[in-house]
């Protein structure tokens, strides 16, 4: 996400390169190719001009610095403002109530549905909440269906009322429900609407108006751009939501919605969804997210899933089987697994600072590694544990059980050493992250 944004930042800010301060006449340009790189990230032109304008106030009014570049200076501008415009500052939503309702409006087809089971999952997993999904979408019987799926897949139970058509009383039943079998949480899944249909908008606000919630979410595809922040706008005006979540951010390379919709609807980012995975839900940081579009990284997330999906205990035993140059192929298969949970790799990886223009042309995909596991599955024990033991007969049988070629399992043999080197690299420290990015660069072959 972002990549096409960043760039064009990193290159407007080359422009004060050199420069022994920052004037009127050399910022000018700069800022020039700030605003032209957020209207091509689809940024409203008024919200790319006031951001403009303010970086440039702040700018003119700074003292640099003898030990400070310009474009060092006008980059922190730039990112502090960018953190602004998006909220500044993390948003939780009210879990008041009991039970805390939770109404999930947005467009047809912008992913309410797969957030509704997200959200389920985030609270009960990071919250400790006992939520209960209600299937109030009446008009698109997949709907309910793939509610109940979702449901089942992250242990959440899903209320129903199958021959009844009016959404009001469902919801109102649902928390009625609630109550009785003490859930605590109740997320109201509604059905998609455009903004012109006027008796879906009053059914959406009648529903609101009779289950009053805690919270009232609008949940928008972010690939949709500039028309998300509009639609966001017509939404809040009929029913005054609480905080936005953008879906498939992680399919949009520009970002202008992530970017301007705050400042239009004046409503807060929640949630972002970055994927197909249930887990993959995120808190909105919008300085973390300032880091990530500037190409700062964003450790402080990339340690938080860490410690929320990674066993200590075996990267401790993993952490001593490498400095003994003792890692094995069970130990490499378990790595990659625990990897997995942690979502994307590529966005994972780019999370480290100083590293997302060394991925720029790289391809890491979490399905490359299935030949991987194949291969691994495929081999003895004893080589498994013991990797010195291959020979040609050896690897010939396991490309043959794999369903793979020798010359596949030659790679991983290639691939093996290089994670043994990524993993000895990220124990030694943020001084060799660039280490392991190479030894990253092996593994995808």
């Amino acid at each position: 996400m972002f990549e096409n944004l960043s760039d064009k930042l990193e290159r407007a800010f080359k422009i004060l390169k050199g420069e022994g301060r920052i004037t009127e006449i050399n910022v000018a340009e700069t800022l020039k190719d700030i605003r032209r790189a957020l209207l091509d990230a689809d940024v409203s032109y008024k919200v790319a001009k006031t951001f403009t304008d303010d970086v440039k106030q702040k700018a003119l009014g700074q003292n640099v610095l003898k030990a400070v570049r310009p474009g060092q200076m006008l980059t922190k501008i730039v990112h502090d403002e960018l953190a602004a415009l998006m909220g500044g500052q993390a948003a939780d939503i009210s879990l008041k109530g009991t039970p805390a309702v939770i109404l999930i409006a947005g467009l047809q087809g912008s992913g309410k549905t797969t957030f509704s089971g997200k959200l389920a999952l985030n609270l009960k997993s990071k919250k400790g909440r006992q939520p209960l999904l209600v299937a109030c979408d009446v008009y698109r019987p997949a709907a309910i269906e793939q509610l109940k799926v979702l449901g089942a897949q992250i242990g959440v139970p899903v209320y129903t009322e199958e021959n009844n058509q009016n959404p009001i009383q469902i919801a109102q039943n649902a928390i009625k429900h609630a109550r009785q079998y003490n859930f605590n949480t109740v997320i109201v899944d509604t059905a998609g609407r455009l903004a012109i249909d006027e008796a879906m908008m009053k059914e959406i606000a009648a529903v609101k108006k009779a289950v009053e919630p805690s919270e009232t979410l609008f949940v928008v595809d972010a690939m949709t751009g500039q028309d998300a922040v509009n639609t966001a706008k017509e939404f809040n005006d009929r029913l005054n939501f609480d905080g936005v979540v953008l879906t498939k951010l992680d399919g949009d390379t520009r970002g202008g919605a992530a970017i301007s919709i705050r400042a239009v609807v004046d409503k807060p980012i929640k949630f972002i969804g970055s994927g197909e995975k249930p887990e993959a839900l995120d808190v909105f940081h919008p300085e973390r997210m300032a880091d990530r579009i500037l190409g700062m990284g964003d450790i402080v997330s990339l340690v938080e899933k860490a410690q929320e999906h990674l066993d200590e205990e075996e990267a401790l035993r993993i952490q001593r089987k490498i400095a003994k140059n003792q890692l094995t192929f069970d130990d490499f298969y378990k790595q990659l697994q625990q990897i997995k949970k942690m979502g994307n790799l590529k966005d994972l990886v780019s999370m480290i600072p100083g590293v997302s223009k060394s991925l720029k042309d790289m391809d890491i995909d979490n399905d490359s590694f299935q030949s991987i596991e194949a291969i691994i599955q495929s081999m003895t024990p004893e080589e498994r544990n013991n990797p010195a033991i291959f020979n040609g007969n050896r690897r010939k049988r396991v490309a043959t059980g794999s369903g793979t070629t020798i010359v596949e399992v030659n790679r991983l043999m290639k691939q093996f050493d290089n994670m043994h080197k990524m993993m000895k690299n990220l124990s030694g420290g943020g001084k060799n992250i660039m280490g392991a990015v190479n030894a990253m660069r092996g593994i995808q072959g």
